[in-house]
């Protein structure tokens, strides 16, 4: 006992002077942000309310296609069982949810990304007040995931101001707008990671803003405003290796959803164009070898296709490209997105140096001759791929086949162990020079695949189930 009144003593004066720390150090942070009495709080209420009307919530309704007993399929058994074959494969319903922004209230435009709308049997959008519309699809762009759907009734929608996504910088303020595990419209905040994002592997043409704005599935086709409450991105993917958000989410800046949005609404698809080069980033070595600065910075032409419209302009192998149209190329993906994404028939200024003196091009986007479609229409097993034809001379170490442009990350394609760069050249043991030939090498979409595949000069045969 005599012990006991010490440390009780002891346990009281600790316990009151760490209270008096914490009320202390509470001061300077209560001084931080001083509201005087009667004065409103800081908030971003008033712009919220005359933005969030313009996101809305999408559903999605398809029909899949449901796997059968292997039994089933067998004639022997079913006769044995006296089991009728069955005409149609059974499917199921099928629902999704994700994200749109209203872009034009007197159409009813809304723009969302590919890869909610896709396959779509139903689109169902739901608006801030309560109201359900029904929505079809207007067409949908896969390389850049991006979709315009058309309200069927147009009486008192909400748009949203298109901001310049050019003008962002890092640090600055947004927030998400979206539908996450379809709970409904939900705000996120946080700032502008980094631009100019690419090499994802996530769609064929990247240039996407990271953000730490909380963004979850169903946020897919959501908008990111800064705030002023103007529409710079729209909400496309996260980065989740642990199933959820973990502060690094990605959206397709304006500059690139309007050039798509406007094609769509057109043409309802995107025509894209083609410069006739091939090319790589400027290296140091190489930066030497052509007589550039190695400061420099640009992208090596390494091949142009003969009467391509670089051909017409005067480009050569050895062309260091470093401009276009007054912005500055960096990377092979900066002059890819900028061809791929100009209308057919745009004049493009490419600045190049070329024996280690300036010089300026003129070149005109020309038309692909190319037909170019989804991996999903030959065989289940390649959805996530964008197939087109090989060009003559787009690649020395193949002459024909099929060139798989680009591949989603995570898509069945990509599990199958297939890249971007890739060219298919035998299906199921037969010789494939084209889209027309792979298609007859692959007559039914679900079967398991044998491709043949060159990768940079190498071969090797992948099997797709």
């Amino acid at each position: 006992m005599a012990l006991y009144a010490p440390l009780k003593f002891y346990y009281s004066f600790i316990c009151a002077l760490c209270v008096a720390l914490l009320l202390a150090a509470a001061v300077p942070a209560r001084a931080a942000l001083p509201v005087a009495q009667g004065e409103s709080l800081p908030t971003l209420a008033p712009m919220l309310e005359k933005t969030a009307p313009a996101v809305v919530n999408i559903a999605i309704e398809t029909r899949v296609r449901t796997a059968r007993n292997p039994l089933l399929e067998d004639p022997f058994f079913r006769r044995f069982f006296n089991i009728p074959e069955q005409q149609q494969p059974s499917t199921r319903r099928a629902i999704s949810a994700g994200s749109g922004v209203i872009v034009d209230a007197r159409q009813g435009y809304v723009l969302t990304n590919a890869h909610v709308a896709k396959n779509a049997d139903k689109i169902e959008v739901t608006l801030t007040d309560g109201r359900e519309l029904s929505a079809e699809l207007v067409g949908l762009d896969e390389e850049v995931d991006l979709a315009v759907l058309k309200l069927d009734k147009t009486d008192h929608l909400t748009q949203i101001r298109i901001g310049d996504s050019t003008g962002l910088r890092v640090g600055d303020y947004v927030l998400a707008i979206g539908n996450p595990f379809g709970l409904g419209q939900t705000v996120t905040s946080g700032i502008v990671s980094a631009l100019g994002r690419t090499g994802l592997g996530i769609e064929g043409y990247e240039n996407f803003i990271q953000t730490d704005a909380s963004i979850n599935p169903g946020n897919s086709g959501g908008a990111l405003v800064n705030l002023r409450g103007e529409l710079v991105g729209i909400n496309t993917a996260i980065l989740a290796p642990s199933g959820g958000n973990v502060g690094i989410g990605f959206a397709i800046p304006t500059e690139m959803a309007v050039n798509v949005m406007e094609q769509l609404i057109e043409h309802g698809e995107v025509r894209r164009g083609v410069l006739g080069v091939t090319i790589q980033d400027l290296t140091p070595e190489l930066a030497d070898a052509f007589q550039v600065e190695q400061r420099q910075r640009g992208v090596v032409v390494t091949n142009v296709v003969e009467d391509s419209a670089a051909d017409k302009a005067g480009l050569k192998a050895g062309d260091v490209v470093v401009e276009v149209d007054g912005q500055a190329v960096t990377r092979a993906a900066d002059l890819r997105n900028k061809v791929g994404l100009s209308p057919v028939g745009e004049k493009v200024r490419l600045n190049i140096i070329r024996d280690g003196r300036k010089r300026e091009i003129v070149a005109v986007i020309t038309e692909s001759d190319q037909r170019q479609s989804g991996g999903d229409t030959i065989s289940k097993f390649l959805e996530g791929a964008s197939l087109r034809d090989l060009r003559k001379g787009e690649l020395r170490h193949a002459d024909s086949g099929v060139l798989v442009e680009a591949v989603a990350r995570n898509s069945p394609a990509w599990r199958a162990g297939l890249r971007g760069g890739d060219v298919i050249i035998n299906a199921n043991r037969q010789n494939v020079a084209n889209m027309k030939e792979l298609e007859s090498a692959v007559p039914d979409a679900d079967a398991a695949l044998l491709l043949r595949v060159n990768r940079d000069g190498g071969v090797f045969f992948v099997v797709v189930r």
